[in-house]
């Protein structure tokens, strides 16, 4: 039998969180001081997007000089929010929509129709080193969003997806202003948490910062039964001289969730959505992570013009857990379904990165010059093993708890001490130029990057001569991935773009799986090609853009032998064919009135499968990619102590199987909130209400292609939840 170590944690911040919630204070009269106070805590809770990011290899730039479409979502957004996942900040934004990846607690991008694994978000810049599964959202200043192709700007992703879009987080830092803050929030139904900020900078003229903070929250959430518990902490020391500039970043974050919601799996018939809260998980299913991970980063000013950057980065991490990808519905009319392939699965990543780089401006005539040299390294080390249990029998309308199944014979690796079941190295050289003509007002760009990829894949068990730990494939590949961009700004308010850019990213996998005759294949790299035009505009304090793109990638998916044998697997993992998504992007944000702030968008998708070896699926609608989605996010200061805030999420219908005889109906969630600030003493103190699906609508959210037992799966919208806070300033 499998010793399961005892991982539950408990959170022993409620008893604080409801005295503080409960208890209302009595202040003083306000005064003019006051007032202005309120005003100023007000301001500061309004800044919560910016037209600027992370470009990679271009470094940081505005979004009117780039060729591509970027934004940041800020703190300020996340703490009026009171978001528990990067998946619920990212509900913003009109173009991604958020899934769950295979199994454990991971959220799952699809960005542009692509999915964007929660493996692949980047950290300060660099891939490998952020949370693999879950990440807390508390420990960041900035969610950057790129949509579209990004092989040239970022490199490949190491964990095989991003070809959509990416994402990467920046860490707090000590700004001027100094930084003393306390959060306590309550959401669920037993959910609660506190949060500390501190921001400080020292020296004669603030040349040394440090930035403090963290969080612990846990509790049942809305869907009965499910609990989380989530602990992170993080620490930002730089210094800053007049040529040279020094970053540590640290950070820790542990994560434990009981009872897991799983998605559903399905053959012919849709079946209708459970109650919202209802949950049919198993409570023996856990899941835990750690994850200590850092990055340390220097820069210098060669001369005023030309500057050297270096950064290296390691994470270290840690899973554990019985997890089960999803309940297939055996009756979708009484809603019967079973449990199977449930599994243990203890894992730890031993990841590095490490990035060195030099940007030199100058003129040659009348043109203007952005020189950009550099490359980037990554090494992965993932140890793995697994053990799956029984089926069982459950209901997605009325679940019932049954002991866990006993252990069967599929199991793979050691469990007491995983070894290395895949390794991964990244390496890459990149140029580009940007040259500016007419004073910068038209700006192109042009790049290459050269990447070679090396995956290296061992046997869990006994493989023929093959011993447990060796070396059952690997390849190495060298792909050169260019990028062309073009801007032009008639004026400063107004900027058109057009861009070819690719992706790339390792080759599939084939999903281990008895069912599977080429379980464990590796599949070679691949490339998709990305052309895109847009615009962007600022008008007094709005911004809007607008982007129109193509993007093909191959297709992987598994299917059913043919002729389909009588005993042992029945299915192929194969990559043929094209997915071609063209869309329409909208995205707008900013004042539009004194006091009314709007975050909205729309997105238009046309995903369908082409060049397919199977003729049945030409022109197919790709799975799980919505036709359109719409966001509006509304913030009216009502007075200036207090401000309402509404957001609708609608995500149109979208395919469930591959041959396009089941489709999910269009959904519609609308969210409500409110925020008030006042004062004691000298200090603000802001209230949060925040009631998301106000309207507790039911729901299936997206749509997965299968695992390979399954023809679909589909996850189940969140419930009506109420999220309380309350923040003190000192």
């Amino acid at each position: 039998m499998v010793a399961h170590r005892n991982i539950y944690r408990g959170s022993a911040l409620a008893v604080m969180g409801v005295a503080l919630l409960s208890t209302t204070p009595t202040f003083a009269q306000e005064t003019e001081d006051d007032e202005s106070i309120v005003v100023t805590a007000q301001r500061n809770n309004q800044s919560q997007v910016s037209r600027t990011g992370s470009l990679g290899a271009l470094g940081e730039k505005d979004a009117m000089d780039t060729p591509f479409s970027v934004k940041s979502y800020n703190a300020a957004l996340i703490l009026n929010q009171q978001p528990q996942t990067l998946g619920q900040v990212l509900e913003n934004d009109p173009s991604i929509r958020t899934s769950a990846a295979f199994g454990t607690p991971a959220e799952l991008f699809v960005v542009r129709g692509f999915n964007l694994a929660s493996d692949d978000i980047a950290y300060n810049g660099m891939y490998g080193l952020t949370p693999r599964q879950l990440v807390a959202p508390e420990l960041y200043d900035q969610v950057q969003v790129l949509n579209g192709s990004n092989a040239f700007l970022n490199g490949a992703a190491p964990g095989g997806s991003g070809l959509g879009g990416g994402i990467n987080l920046v860490s707090k830092r000590a700004t001027d202003k100094e930084i003393s803050r306390v959060t306590l929030n309550y959401a669920g139904t037993r959910h609660f948490g506190g949060a500390v900020d501190v921001g400080r900078r020292f020296g004669t003229d603030g040349e040394f910062g440090v930035r403090v903070n963290g969080a612990i929250r846990g509790g049942e959430v809305a869907v009965d039964d499910e609990y989380r518990n989530a602990k992170v902490f993080g620490i930002a020391l730089d210094w800053n001289s007049d040529r040279a500039r020094l970053t540590v970043d640290l950070a820790y974050q542990r994560l434990f969730v009981r009872g897991l919601r799983h998605k559903v799996a399905i053959s012919t018939v849709i079946p209708r959505v459970p109650r919202g809260d209802v949950n049919y998980s198993q409570q023996w299913q856990t899941y835990e992570q750690r994850d200590i991970f850092g990055i340390v980063g220097f820069e210098y000013d060669l001369a005023d013009n030309a500057e050297f950057y270096a950064s290296f980065g390691a994470r270290d991490g840690m899973e554990e857990g019985v997890s089960l990808n999803a309940v297939l519905v055996t009756d979708p009319v009484l809603g019967t379904a079973t449990g199977n392939n449930a599994q243990f699965t203890p894992r730890t990543d031993n990841n590095e990165a490490g990035q060195v780089g030099f940007r030199i401006r100058g003129n040659s005539g009348s043109i203007s010059h952005e020189l950009n040299i550099g490359g980037s390294l990554s090494w992965q080390v993932n140890r793995n093993a697994y053990q799956r249990y029984g089926a069982y029998v459950t209901n997605i309308y009325n679940p019932v708890q049954v002991p866990r199944p006993p252990e069967n014979a599929v199991r793979g690796g050691d469990l007491d001490d995983p070894f290395p079941v895949a390794r991964t190295r990244y390496h890459s050289l990149y140029v580009s130029d940007t040259l500016g003509f007419a004073d910068d007002r038209l700006l192109l760009t042009a790049g290459l990057r050269y990447q070679q990829i090396e995956d290296r894949r061992y046997a869990y068990n006994q493989t023929g001569a093959i011993p447990p730990g060796g070396l059952t494939s690997r390849y190495k590949a060298g792909v050169t991935t260019p990028v062309i961009g073009l801007v032009a700004k008639p004026n400063e308010r107004i900027s058109l773009y057009a861009n070819r850019i690719e992706g790339l990213v390792k080759g599939d996998v084939a999903p281990i799986d008895p069912a599977i005759i080429n379980s464990g294949e590796v599949f070679d790299p691949y490339k998709t090609t990305q052309y895109e035009i847009g615009g962007k505009v600022i008008i007094g304090g709005i911004n809007a853009s607008i982007a129109a793109y193509q993007t093909k990638r191959p297709n992987a998916y598994s299917r059913n032998i043919s002729p389909l044998p009588t005993t042992g697997p029945t299915r192929i993992f194969v990559v043929e064919g094209e997915q071609r998504n063209r869309g329409i992007e909208l995205a707008i944000d900013g004042e539009v009135a004194k006091g009314l702030r709007i975050i909205s968008g729309a997105a238009i998708n046309d995903a369908k499968l082409t060049k397919n070896a199977n003729i049945a699926l030409d022109g197919k609608k790709a799975v799980g990619v919505p036709d359109y989605t719409l966001n509006a996010n509304v913030e009216w200061d009502v007075v200036p102590s207090l401000t309402l805030t509404g957001r609708v999420i609608h995500t149109g219908p979208q395919m469930v199987n591959q041959l396009n005889t089941l489709e999910l109906k269009s959904w519609t969630r609308f969210d409500v909130g409110a925020r008030f600030v006042t004062v004691l003493g000298d200090n603000p103190i802001t209230f949060r209400a925040n009631v998301d699906n106000v309207f507790n609508k039911r729901y299936w959210a997206a749509a997965f292609t299968s695992f390979p037992a399954f023809d679909a799966s589909l996850l189940q919208g969140l419930p009506r939840t109420l999220k309380l806070s309350v923040t003190a300033d000192f």
